[in-house]
């Protein structure tokens, strides 16, 4: 999981406001580029473009895809900007200093002549975050060193590595065991044997983990994740270094036919993708990914099974879910709320040594509320039938008969929506002038005509396009989009027109000046040559 822009405290927040401010940042996917995208050090940039609510778009730019923080990665490019031959060259002399220090192959090389070693040997280095062989203990001296690196401790690298670091926060969310014995659990149960791993490292060592064990599981994992130091514990066919904000795979095409052979193994049967992005991260690009794995696992199908899906578990919190069922209508959004995560503080594994995990919904930084909710409020995406998905009844999941699908306790069903409702955990009640069921916590606004919280602020900022303010689509896909476009074009050539005819004006004044200047000089010299003859 890509940690610069995961921060859960206040990611609710963000998404509330993404949604109701007046201007925000939009990525564009030109139709047909023609030029690639410039490259960072996470792969290919992005390009973006401001808008404002009522006004046109602003100049486009090229920025990081992976970090939105521009101290996490400084790449800013504009779209018509012409660079020379030394800032490229500084770029990418940039670039490559910012790859890791070791190739793939070398890894792997290292990782096996590592646990070749005794248990006396096995050392990792905590400040490096590096496995040593003998020959590194002498560079490593003044460093802080742990030794007799287990079998156990080697197979959860995500417990052994501290997360990457993050001025802001130094902080980073990983599933709790419980979480992912959830998921394995119900991929087990679902009868899939291969899982893509995208972004969910927890994941992928529990899979490996059973595989290895007395029960031995048949279910195979391939983890692709943005973390490069997960190289040093897996082989070529465990672990692909990659970006999901651009399908970047940072170790070239060896590493997508590795992801290919997965995803089109046993001619694509079996296999699910199970993905945990950064909850700061935005839909679209995710979705675009996404959808180039789909493509890659396709590949792979007959003619005659073109129209099957590739079943899919997107962990995302429930305000997406608009979002994510406009890329992927197929979607459901499942009722499963205990969907936990797991705290970790940089500063306090550096203190003591050690990694201090504290479940979130419990931490003080990251409760909703004056209490707190017991629910998370991630919740699982998926295009397979939610009847065909068994929620745990010991932990408060009914089946509705009316829904066909598992629904939390608090969850009623509403005669009037025909649906059960609610999305957070909550019992949500049915406002017959919005015609809908809404939070608890809401009231119907006479002067807005719509529900919203008692403080909420009447003149602000309204949901919806930016062009025409409706709320089903966004500005990039608005139908009136083209009929904007040339307002604005209008707009912009008249002020042009308008400029131009100033500077003409200036111009014309300046010549004008000039003209009498130069007429009345003449007629000076005229008279002073009369008064001299």
């Amino acid at each position: 999981m890509a940690a610069p822009r995961d921060w859960l405290g206040t990611v609710e927040a963000e998404g509330i406001a993404g949604r109701q401010g007046s201007s925000g940042v939009e990525v564009v996917f030109p139709s047909d580029p023609a030029t690639p995208a410039p490259l960072c050090p996470h792969g290919p940039t992005l390009l973006f473009v401001k808008v404002n609510q009522g006004k046109e778009e602003t100049r486009r730019f090229y920025a990081c895809s992976a970090c939105r923080d521009r101290k996490d990665c400084n790449f800013f490019q504009w779209e018509d900007e012409k660079l020379s031959g030394a800032r490229l060259a500084a770029r990418e002399a940039h670039n490559q200093k910012c790859q890791p220090p070791l190739s793939r192959t070398q890894c792997v090389e290292r990782y096996v002549k590592f646990i070749e070693l005794p248990l006396s040997q096995r050392k990792f280095c905590q400040g490096c975050q590096q496995l040593l062989l003998p020959d590194d203990w002498e560079r490593h001296q003044e460093h802080r060193v742990v030794g007799d690196i287990s079998v156990t401790q080697l197979k959860r690298p995500s417990q052994l590595l501290y997360p990457l670091e993050n001025k802001k926060t130094n902080a980073q969310y990983l599933f709790t065991d419980r979480s992912c014995q959830f998921l394995v659990d119900l991929l087990s149960t679902l009868g899939f044997t291969r899982v893509l791993c995208v972004g969910t490292p927890r994941l992928h060592e529990l899979i490996r983990l059973k595989a290895s064990g007395e029960k031995k599981s048949n279910i195979k994992s391939l983890l692709l994740d943005i973390d490069f130091r997960y190289s040093q514990f897996y082989m070529e066919d465990s672990f692909c270094h990659y970006n999901m904000f651009n399908h970047h795979f940072f170790d070239g095409k060896a590493a997508l036919e590795v992801c290919r052979t997965f995803l089109q193994e046993d001619k694509g049967e079996g296999v699910i993708m199970v993905t945990d992005p950064p909850f700061g991260g935005l839909v679209e690009p995710l979705a675009v990914t996404f959808k180039k794995l789909i493509a890659m696992w396709k590949e792979g199908q007959s003619q005659d099974s073109n129209q099957k899906e590739l079943p899919i578990f997107w962990i995302f919190p429930y305000f997406f879910e608009f979002r994510i069922r406009q890329f992927f209508p197929s979607f459901c959004m499942l009722d499963y709320q205990r969907f936990h995560r797991t705290f970790i503080c940089v500063d306090e594994a550096m203190k003591y040594g050690c990694m201090l995990e504290v479940d979130y919904d419990n931490h003080a930084l990251y409760k909703h509320g004056k209490t707190g909710r017991k629910q998370s409020p991630v919740r699982i995406f998926t295009n397979i039938p939610p009847n065909k998905i068994i929620l745990p009844s010991e932990e408060g999941y009914r089946f509705c008969p009316l829904c066909q699908r598992y629904v939390s306790l608090e969850n009623q069903h509403c005669e009037h929506c025909n649906s059960c409702t609610s999305k957070d955990g909550r019992k949500w009640n049915h406002c017959f002038l919005c015609k809908k069921c809404v939070k608890p916590s809401w009231i119907h606004c006479s002067i807005c005509s719509h529900c919203a919280l008692p403080d909420h602020s009447c003149g602000g900022p309204k949901d919806g396009c930016f062009i025409c303010g409706e709320l089903d689509h966004k500005r990039s896909t608005c139908p009136k989009i083209a009929t904007s476009k040339k307002v604005n074009k209008a707009v912009r050539k008249q002020k042009q027109r308008k400029s131009n005819k100033m500077k003409m004006g200036t111009t014309k004044g300046q010549s004008m000046n000039h003209t009498s200047v130069t007429r009345k000089k003449s007629r000076r010299e005229r008279a002073h040559q009369y008064l001299c003859s």
